[in-house]
């Protein structure tokens, strides 16, 4: 009997991925362990293993499509086995809304919970369960467009939507389209026929295109251009980060203190360190000094909601990572238990399945505090956004060779600043700057780090 490949749950908070690309082909030979296909939660895009082996029959859920964990996303048997019914694809809860209670038999409303996904013969979910009570988006309105006037509109590669239609009930016809050309001046256009191909085989208007070549005529690199400019969706993982961000920006008041640490006598005890084979980043110097401060500020470490605060009992530290596909904070667990060479392997490792795509969403989240270090990218300085659900975040900065006063003379030092980014309703100014300037002592203090390290 083939086996149900089903969508993994691969985090508590996780409801529902997207399937992004196939890497098996219906037909393909398929063994334990073979990645099957990659999805996109709200947090990462993961790699999806298979369990069973044998052919991969029938793809359930084509690229691009969004279902609920635990759904059937395709059969894997032998050549020629017949398929079995796919079972019903699970509902997603609500995000943050409790389960309804059973209301008595006068009150029982017509419809308590909302319809489970409708399945089609290819086992493609069609539609997306809606809480109660929500009314269904208008179905987007199509134009009625004549054969001719389409296939006129099409040769000239234009947008047959945008011609005002004079035919019954607004219908768009061949006469429209020609009238609609001769107004925009299309016979005087100059087109290559390589770039008005490039556009019909991508859908772009070629009246949108701007041309640079020879009087003004359209040339390939002009609707590559136009190709480059096409909106495209964001993915989930950048609507995730855009929303809570918003959200974060705009409903926690933030303010800022930035420090310069001199890391000149740091950055030659790393290089000592370094000669005597025991390598450490400067992010690990700063993880740290972060730890150990946020041992002294319990505040910094802690998180409101505008009426309770609420006192993090460890260190939860999160730690920026940037990847191609947008920005993720892997969290070292109570990383106030650790000592400096774990803390460095923890963060190194953190970083490495960041980088290879296999972190969880269990990796990201119930951090407590975070720390940004843009120091590879040649930054002077740079505000960071609070991740919701904690009250600061650190940026720190690039090292730079400075000139700065010491004893009266000019004198030029290994300088990084860092800015405390914290939620004013939770930090006040003092301990914002108390708790930075802890940061920066104890990066200053060659003495501490050779108790640690």
């Amino acid at each position: 009997m083939a086996n149900i490949v089903i969508m993994p749950k691969l985090g508590q908070a996780t409801e529902e991925s997207t399937i992004v690309k196939w890497r098996k082909k219906e037909g393909e030979t398929v063994k334990k362990g073979d990645i099957l296909f990659e999805m996109e939660t709200d947090k990462a895009v993961l790699e999806a293993e298979s369990f069973f082996e044998g052919t991969l029959l029938k793809v359930l859920v084509p690229e691009g499509v969004t279902v609920p964990v635990n759904a059937p996303v395709a059969f894997i048997g032998a050549p020629g086995e017949p398929l079995p019914e796919p079972p019903p694809i699970p509902a997603p809860k609500p995000e943050g809304r409790e389960e309804p209670k059973p209301a008595s038999p006068k009150q029982q409303p017509l419809s308590t919970q909302p319809a489970a996904p409708a399945v089609s013969d290819t086992g493609v979910p069609t539609a997306v369960p809606r809480p109660t009570g929500q009314k269904p988006p208008p179905a987007p309105t199509r134009k009625a467009v004549s054969p001719r006037a389409r296939a006129l509109a099409r040769a000239c590669v234009i947008d047959a939507s945008r011609i005002p239609g004079t035919g019954p009930g607004g219908r768009v016809t061949e006469s429209d389209v020609a009238a609609y050309l001769a107004a925009k001046g299309y016979d005087r256009m100059r087109i290559s026929p390589a770039a008005k191909k490039l556009a019909a085989l991508n859908n772009l208007d070629i009246l949108d295109i701007r041309g640079t070549g020879e009087g003004g005529r359209i040339m390939v690199h002009d609707v590559e251009r136009a190709m480059k400019e096409k909106p495209r969706p964001m993915s989930r993982m950048r609507q995730v980060i855009a929303r809570r961000l918003t959200e974060s920006f705009t409903t926690i008041p933030h303010f800022y203190v930035t420090v310069s640490a001199d890391m000149t006598d740091l950055m030659a005890y790393r290089k000592q360190l370094k000669e005597q084979g025991r390598s450490y980043t400067v992010t690990d110097f700063v993880l740290e000094a972060v730890v150990l401060s946020l041992i002294e500020f319990p505040a910094v470490n802690s998180v409101t909601d505008g009426i309770n605060i609420r006192w993090r009992g460890s260190v939860d530290l999160g730690v920026a990572v940037a990847l191609e596909e947008g920005l993720v904070v892997p969290v070292i667990r109570s990383a106030d238990s650790l000592s400096m060479p774990e803390l460095r392997d923890a963060a190194k490792a953190l970083a490495e399945k960041a980088r290879s795509g296999r972190l969880l969403p269990d990796d990201m989240t119930g951090s407590s505090f975070t720390v940004s270090n843009m120091g590879m990218l040649n930054v002077e300085n740079f505000h960071a956004i609070i991740n919701p659900g904690e009250g600061a975040i650190l940026a720190v900065s690039s090292t730079m060779e400075t000139p700065v006063a010491r004893e009266g003379k000019i004198v030029v030092r290994a300088m990084m600043k860092m800015t405390l980014s914290a939620d004013h309703r939770i930090v006040d100014g003092a301990t914002g700057a108390a708790f930075v300037n802890a940061v920066k002592n104890k990066l200053e203090d060659i003495e501490l780090w050779k108790t640690l390290t």
